[in-house]
Protein backbone atom coordinates (compact mmCIF):
# COMPACT_ATOMS: atom_id res chain seq x y z
CA UNK A 1 0.00 0.00 0.00
CA UNK A 2 1.62 3.13 -1.08
CA UNK A 3 0.53 6.95 -1.32
CA UNK A 4 0.04 7.49 -5.11
CA UNK A 5 1.25 10.64 -6.41
CA UNK A 6 -1.51 12.35 -8.16
CA UNK A 7 -0.75 15.51 -9.87
CA UNK A 8 -3.07 17.93 -12.16
CA UNK A 9 -1.19 16.19 -15.38
CA UNK A 10 -3.41 13.29 -14.47
CA UNK A 11 -6.44 14.91 -16.54
CA UNK A 12 -4.44 15.78 -19.21
CA UNK A 13 -3.71 12.72 -20.37
CA UNK A 14 -5.37 11.09 -22.88
CA UNK A 15 -7.68 7.98 -22.86
CA UNK A 16 -6.26 6.20 -25.19
CA UNK A 17 -2.41 4.95 -26.18
CA UNK A 18 -1.96 4.15 -29.95
CA UNK A 19 1.30 2.33 -30.41
CA UNK A 20 2.47 3.43 -33.94
CA UNK A 21 3.70 0.84 -36.65
CA UNK A 22 7.75 0.65 -37.08
CA UNK A 23 10.20 -0.77 -39.86
CA UNK A 24 13.15 -0.12 -37.59
CA UNK A 25 14.34 -3.56 -36.33
CA UNK A 26 14.80 -4.21 -32.52
CA UNK A 27 18.75 -3.33 -32.54
CA UNK A 28 18.26 0.64 -33.75
CA UNK A 29 14.52 1.10 -31.40
CA UNK A 30 17.55 -0.18 -28.25
CA UNK A 31 19.87 2.21 -29.38
CA UNK A 32 17.23 5.29 -29.15
CA UNK A 33 16.98 5.06 -33.25
CA UNK A 34 13.60 5.62 -34.88
CA UNK A 35 11.40 6.37 -32.40
CA UNK A 36 9.98 10.04 -33.73
CA UNK A 37 6.57 8.07 -34.68
CA UNK A 38 5.81 7.00 -31.31
CA UNK A 39 3.21 8.63 -29.12
CA UNK A 40 4.83 10.29 -26.02
CA UNK A 41 2.78 10.37 -22.67
CA UNK A 42 4.16 12.58 -20.08
CA UNK A 43 3.53 12.21 -15.82
CA UNK A 44 5.06 12.45 -12.53
CA UNK A 45 5.96 15.95 -10.56
CA UNK A 46 8.10 17.85 -12.91
CA UNK A 47 11.69 17.07 -11.41
CA UNK A 48 10.68 13.59 -11.53
CA UNK A 49 8.93 13.42 -15.03
CA UNK A 50 8.82 10.29 -17.17
CA UNK A 51 7.79 10.01 -20.98
CA UNK A 52 6.40 6.64 -21.92
CA UNK A 53 6.59 5.45 -26.02
CA UNK A 54 5.82 2.58 -27.56
CA UNK A 55 6.62 1.53 -31.21
CA UNK A 56 5.42 -2.19 -32.49
CA UNK A 57 6.37 -4.84 -35.30
CA UNK A 58 4.98 -7.99 -36.48
CA UNK A 59 7.53 -9.75 -34.29
CA UNK A 60 7.14 -7.56 -30.77
CA UNK A 61 6.33 -4.87 -29.24
CA UNK A 62 9.36 -1.85 -28.02
CA UNK A 63 8.46 0.24 -25.05
CA UNK A 64 10.62 2.89 -23.87
CA UNK A 65 10.44 5.37 -20.74
CA UNK A 66 12.68 8.29 -20.29
CA UNK A 67 13.16 9.15 -16.55
CA UNK A 68 13.98 13.02 -15.46
CA UNK A 69 16.42 12.89 -12.06
CA UNK A 70 19.60 13.71 -12.00
CA UNK A 71 20.17 10.74 -9.36
CA UNK A 72 18.71 7.59 -9.63
CA UNK A 73 20.33 4.71 -7.99
CA UNK A 74 19.63 1.06 -7.86
CA UNK A 75 21.31 -1.35 -5.19
CA UNK A 76 19.95 -5.09 -7.27
CA UNK A 77 21.84 -6.74 -8.97
CA UNK A 78 19.98 -10.04 -9.75
CA UNK A 79 16.82 -10.83 -12.28
CA UNK A 80 13.91 -11.32 -10.25
CA UNK A 81 14.66 -9.23 -6.93
CA UNK A 82 12.66 -7.23 -5.19
CA UNK A 83 13.12 -4.09 -7.53
CA UNK A 84 10.01 -2.55 -6.46
CA UNK A 85 11.51 -1.96 -2.90
CA UNK A 86 13.98 0.54 -4.98
CA UNK A 87 13.84 2.98 -7.93
CA UNK A 88 11.91 1.57 -11.41
CA UNK A 89 10.27 1.98 -14.37
CA UNK A 90 7.20 -0.77 -15.16
CA UNK A 91 4.55 -1.27 -17.64
CA UNK A 92 2.06 -3.65 -17.09
CA UNK A 93 0.40 -5.14 -20.43
CA UNK A 94 -2.93 -7.12 -20.29
CA UNK A 95 -3.06 -8.81 -23.66
CA UNK A 96 -6.92 -10.29 -22.70
CA UNK A 97 -8.12 -6.99 -21.35
CA UNK A 98 -9.59 -8.97 -18.26
CA UNK A 99 -7.62 -8.10 -15.81
CA UNK A 100 -6.15 -11.34 -15.23
CA UNK A 101 -3.20 -13.28 -16.82
CA UNK A 102 -1.14 -10.09 -17.45
CA UNK A 103 2.50 -9.21 -17.59
CA UNK A 104 4.68 -7.06 -15.31
CA UNK A 105 8.13 -5.71 -16.43
CA UNK A 106 10.41 -3.75 -14.26
CA UNK A 107 13.33 -2.00 -14.87
CA UNK A 108 16.25 -0.19 -12.82
CA UNK A 109 18.51 2.45 -13.83
CA UNK A 110 20.99 -0.02 -14.04
CA UNK A 111 19.17 -2.16 -16.44
CA UNK A 112 18.61 -4.79 -14.12
CA UNK A 113 15.13 -6.48 -14.69
CA UNK A 114 11.86 -7.96 -13.09
CA UNK A 115 9.01 -10.11 -14.62
CA UNK A 116 6.42 -11.17 -13.61
CA UNK A 117 2.99 -12.99 -14.45
CA UNK A 118 0.02 -11.62 -12.48
CA UNK A 119 -2.64 -14.72 -13.06
CA UNK A 120 -5.13 -12.98 -11.30
CA UNK A 121 -5.94 -10.77 -8.28
CA UNK A 122 -8.88 -11.80 -6.52
CA UNK A 123 -10.31 -13.46 -4.74
CA UNK A 124 -6.96 -14.17 -3.79
CA UNK A 125 -3.66 -12.54 -5.70
CA UNK A 126 -1.43 -14.95 -7.35
CA UNK A 127 1.89 -13.62 -8.57
CA UNK A 128 3.95 -16.17 -10.71
CA UNK A 129 7.60 -14.46 -9.91
CA UNK A 130 9.50 -17.75 -11.63
CA UNK A 131 7.69 -16.28 -14.91
CA UNK A 132 10.13 -14.63 -17.69
CA UNK A 133 9.93 -12.85 -20.86
CA UNK A 134 12.21 -15.92 -22.64
CA UNK A 135 13.45 -13.89 -24.84
CA UNK A 136 13.86 -9.79 -23.14
CA UNK A 137 15.79 -7.30 -24.42
CA UNK A 138 16.87 -4.67 -22.46
CA UNK A 139 18.87 -1.66 -22.44
CA UNK A 140 19.39 1.81 -20.18
CA UNK A 141 21.20 5.03 -21.36
CA UNK A 142 22.41 7.69 -19.54
CA UNK A 143 22.16 10.94 -20.52
CA UNK A 144 25.19 12.78 -21.19
CA UNK A 145 24.45 15.53 -18.87
CA UNK A 146 23.66 13.56 -16.80
CA UNK A 147 19.53 14.66 -16.53
CA UNK A 148 17.93 11.48 -17.28
CA UNK A 149 17.75 7.86 -18.27
CA UNK A 150 15.85 6.18 -20.67
CA UNK A 151 15.11 2.38 -20.70
CA UNK A 152 13.96 0.56 -23.48
CA UNK A 153 12.84 -3.21 -23.46
CA UNK A 154 12.04 -5.04 -26.64
CA UNK A 155 9.74 -7.92 -26.04
CA UNK A 156 8.52 -10.35 -28.24
CA UNK A 157 5.05 -11.14 -28.81
CA UNK A 158 5.92 -14.93 -28.84
CA UNK A 159 6.60 -14.70 -25.25
CA UNK A 160 3.61 -13.90 -24.17
CA UNK A 161 1.80 -17.16 -25.24
CA UNK A 162 3.60 -18.64 -22.28
CA UNK A 163 1.51 -16.50 -19.95
CA UNK A 164 -1.59 -18.44 -20.47
CA UNK A 165 -3.85 -20.17 -23.46
CA UNK A 166 -6.63 -17.16 -23.59
CA UNK A 167 -3.29 -14.98 -23.89
CA UNK A 168 -2.13 -17.18 -26.90
CA UNK A 169 -5.52 -16.82 -28.78
CA UNK A 170 -4.48 -12.95 -28.84
CA UNK A 171 -1.78 -13.55 -31.15
CA UNK A 172 -0.41 -12.79 -33.58
CA UNK A 173 -0.91 -8.89 -33.45
CA UNK A 174 -2.68 -7.54 -36.17
CA UNK A 175 -3.20 -3.89 -36.58
CA UNK A 176 -6.08 -2.60 -34.58
CA UNK A 177 -5.74 -5.19 -32.09
CA UNK A 178 -6.40 -3.37 -28.63
CA UNK A 179 -4.68 -4.69 -25.35
CA UNK A 180 -5.18 -2.69 -21.82
CA UNK A 181 -1.71 -1.75 -19.86
CA UNK A 182 -0.81 1.05 -17.74
CA UNK A 183 3.06 2.69 -17.16
CA UNK A 184 4.34 3.65 -13.98
CA UNK A 185 7.93 4.88 -12.41
CA UNK A 186 9.07 4.55 -8.55
CA UNK A 187 11.20 7.31 -7.32
CA UNK A 188 13.16 7.20 -4.10
CA UNK A 189 14.29 10.85 -3.10
CA UNK A 190 16.09 9.69 -0.28
CA UNK A 191 17.82 6.87 -1.55
CA UNK A 192 19.36 3.64 -0.40
CA UNK A 193 19.65 4.38 3.59
CA UNK A 194 16.23 5.99 3.48
CA UNK A 195 13.94 4.83 0.59
CA UNK A 196 10.35 5.48 1.63
CA UNK A 197 11.74 9.21 2.40
CA UNK A 198 9.43 11.18 0.05
CA UNK A 199 8.66 8.28 -2.17
CA UNK A 200 7.13 9.10 -5.35
CA UNK A 201 4.84 6.24 -7.05
CA UNK A 202 3.59 7.75 -10.20
CA UNK A 203 1.35 6.43 -12.57
CA UNK A 204 0.09 7.19 -16.36
CA UNK A 205 -3.36 6.31 -15.43
CA UNK A 206 -3.73 7.10 -12.16
CA UNK A 207 -5.17 4.34 -9.62
CA UNK A 208 -8.31 5.13 -7.46
CA UNK A 209 -6.58 3.45 -4.60
CA UNK A 210 -2.92 2.51 -2.97
CA UNK A 211 -1.48 0.33 -5.85
CA UNK A 212 -0.62 -0.12 -9.12
CA UNK A 213 -2.08 -2.95 -9.59
CA UNK A 214 -5.63 -1.63 -10.70
CA UNK A 215 -6.96 -2.85 -13.89
CA UNK A 216 -9.75 -0.54 -13.39
CA UNK A 217 -7.13 2.13 -14.30
CA UNK A 218 -5.74 0.57 -17.50
CA UNK A 219 -6.51 1.85 -20.71
CA UNK A 220 -6.35 0.61 -24.13
CA UNK A 221 -3.07 0.28 -26.08
CA UNK A 222 -4.37 0.43 -29.68
CA UNK A 223 -1.94 -1.29 -32.39
CA UNK A 224 -2.22 1.16 -35.26
CA UNK A 225 -2.44 -0.79 -38.77
CA UNK A 226 1.03 0.01 -40.62
CA UNK A 227 0.86 2.26 -43.55
CA UNK A 228 1.87 0.86 -46.79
Amino acid sequence: MVDMYRGPEAALQPAVYRVQWTDAPPDALLAMEGWAPAMAVTWGPEAFATTFRALWTSEGLCVRWDARDRAPWATRTQRDDCLWETEVVEVFLDPTCSGEHYAELEISPTNVVCDLHIERLAPERLVRLDWDFAHLRTTVHPSPDGDDWCAIAWLPFADFASLSPRVAACLPVTGGAVWHFNAFRIKRPGGPGQPEAGAIYAAWSVPEGPTFHAPLAFRPLVFEAPVR
